[in-house]
């Protein structure tokens, strides 16, 4: 059997396996990409980017490319919108309003099928001498040791196999995920016991009967025999395709039953239909027990998978995978410390189980309970009253899901905080938390000045300081860049003379003070504090 040997083999080449390629790529790390579908699947999902997603393809030299894939043009706009009862219903409010946080990041957001994000991924990739891309093969064996993984692959085609040797293996593989399975990685699952249908259809009708609602691309139905469970359409272009997800009776198949009028029924009135896809799963939240044994990580839906609620998965997983990427990379080039990559699951899995838990089941159980307790037709003026402040509080869930790393061992941050996904969004520099873009006294965005390992940004700083980080980071081969500007202007909203900012833009530390030394701060930040 051929036998090839790289740094990391990353066994799935869906966006979060190809993100986590372009990522170690750019850093000059050697790569194979084991994915199974030699073209990416045409099933729209995944569709919503957030700003912070699209930070990554900025870093990843792909915005540009991204935008223009787009397949909802622009000006059109990407908005949500709830209804209750049926899309036409006498009641709606505007939902997920992600522009409210637009300010607090450097780029917009972003809204288009999952298998045109691939496409785009994919010729990134392949723009990188290090990355090697093997398209129609499968990976679902690893075996490792103290040196390194073995990742057997499959040609689908042709049934060849070849041995992938590697320092480290990624498993991006899905939900049903081979390697995760393979590594001995166990998963805790809440099933919520419901069938639900994907329904991919054209229809021209639909847009015009959805007209009444500009700008809008996804829509929630909440109706009172679903119990909180939701109907959801999106928009795959502007004018034929969409989608929608809805529960189905129990044993449900694609011959017995009438799509049709169900659709019908949820948006409230006929329109044209013409399907192109039905297809089903099970709805349930899952978390892997960890996202590491050993010299096998797990990322994506292969870490953590639940239903297509708020539009969390795809961008969780391309988190995981730009918080993972500059940890191996620094593993790899031996800047990284010896508990560096045991801190991608102590900061990614408390974000994806306070995910699941604060927004998405909450969301469920919140509308179930709205459902159950308010209708119009009983007493309209209590229904209204409590439709008016959801439709308030739906901004409110946009400001509070807030990824951060306060409780991380690498961020020298409060002691006893916890690592989640609930926050605020501000403009002050807090260790643990994202950094958002400023202004500097020059023109520039602080982005601008960020480098591809840390960054220290200080503002009318002591020059002693400088010169301590410089000479730590020299003596530990930690790559440093260094940004100095005045302490007026708009960074004076940092509340902090001095920030520390990790690879992936957030902030290891922040301090109106000096440290009391450079030294060990890096070393924290590195994942180095235990290393002799």
């Amino acid at each position: 059997m051929q036998e090839r040997a790289t740094q990391v083999v990353i066994v799935g080449g869906g966006p979060v396996g190809m993100g986590l390629a372009i990522e170690l790529g750019q850093r000059g790390v050697a790569v194979v990409v084991v994915e199974k579908y030699p073209t990416p699947q045409p099933v729209p999902k995944g569709q919503n980017l957030t700003q912070r997603t699209m930070e990554h393809f900025h870093f990843w030299h792909a915005e540009k490319e991204l935008r223009a894939a787009r397949t909802v043009p622009k000006e059109y706009g990407i908005g949500g919108l709830t209804a209750y009862g049926t899309l036409l219903g006498d009641y709606h409010y505007d939902w997920l309003q992600r522009e409210l946080v637009r300010p607090y990041y450097l780029t917009d957001n972003e809204r288009l099928p999952q298998y045109a994000t691939e496409e785009v991924l994919r010729a990134r990739a392949a723009q990188l001498p290090s990355i090697e891309l093997l398209y129609g093969w499968s990976g679902d064996d690893v075996e490792q040791d103290t040196g390194g993984v073995v990742v057997t692959a499959l040609n689908r085609e042709s049934g060849e196999r070849i041995r992938i040797r590697a320092d480290y293996a990624v498993g991006c593989d899905g939900s049903k995920s081979s390697l995760r399975e393979a590594a001995g990685i166990t998963q805790t699952r809440s099933d919520h016991d419901r069938l639900m249908v994907l329904l991919v259809f054209r229809s021209t009708g639909l847009h015009e009967l959805l007209k009444r609602f500009p700008g809008k691309s996804f829509y929630n139905v909440l109706h009172p025999d679903l119990e909180g469970y939701w109907q959801f359409f999106g928009r795959v272009d502007l004018g034929n395709t969409w989608f929608f997800h809805a529960p189905v009776p129990p044993g449900t198949t694609a011959d017995n039953f009438d799509f049709e009028s169900y659709l019908h029924r949820a948006v409230g009135a006929p329109f044209d239909v013409e399907f192109e896809h039905i297809g089903f799963w099970d709805l349930r939240v899952a978390i892997a027990d960890s996202y590491r044994n050993g010299r096998v990580f797990i990322a994506g839906d292969a870490a953590h998978s639940h239903p297509p609620y708020g539009g969390y998965g795809i961008n969780t997983g391309l988190e995981d995978a730009r918080n993972l990427g500059w940890k191996l990379a620094a593993t790899l080039q031996g800047w990284g410390g010896a508990s560096l990559l045991d801190t991608y699951d102590a900061e990614r899995r408390p974000v994806f189980a306070s995910t699941a838990r604060d927004f998405i089941e909450k969301a469920i159980e919140s509308d179930r309970s709205f459902l159950a307790t308010h209708d119009p037709e009983r007493d309209r003026k209590a229904f209204e009253a409590e439709w008016a402040e959801r439709g308030s509080g739906a901004r409110g869930e946009v400001n509070a899901f807030e990824p951060n790393y306060r409780g991380s061992p690498i961020v020298a941050g409060t002691p006893g905080a916890k690592t989640n996904a609930v926050g605020s969004h501000v403009f002050e520099a807090r260790a643990g938390h994202h950094l958002a873009p400023l202004v500097l006294s020059d023109g520039r965005n602080v982005y601008e000045t960020l480098g591809e390992g840390f960054t220290l940004l200080t503002f009318d700083g002591e020059a002693g300081v400088a010169a301590a980080f410089e000479a730590a980071a020299k003596a530990c081969g930690i790559p440093l860049a260094l940004m100095r500007d005045t302490a007026d202007g708009e960074c004076a909203k940092y509340k902090a003379r001095y920030v520390l900012v990790r690879p992936d833009q957030f902030v290891a530390w922040a301090s109106d003070t000096p440290p009391a030394d450079a030294d060990a701060l890096l070393r924290q930040a590195s994942g180095s504090m235990s290393d002799n």
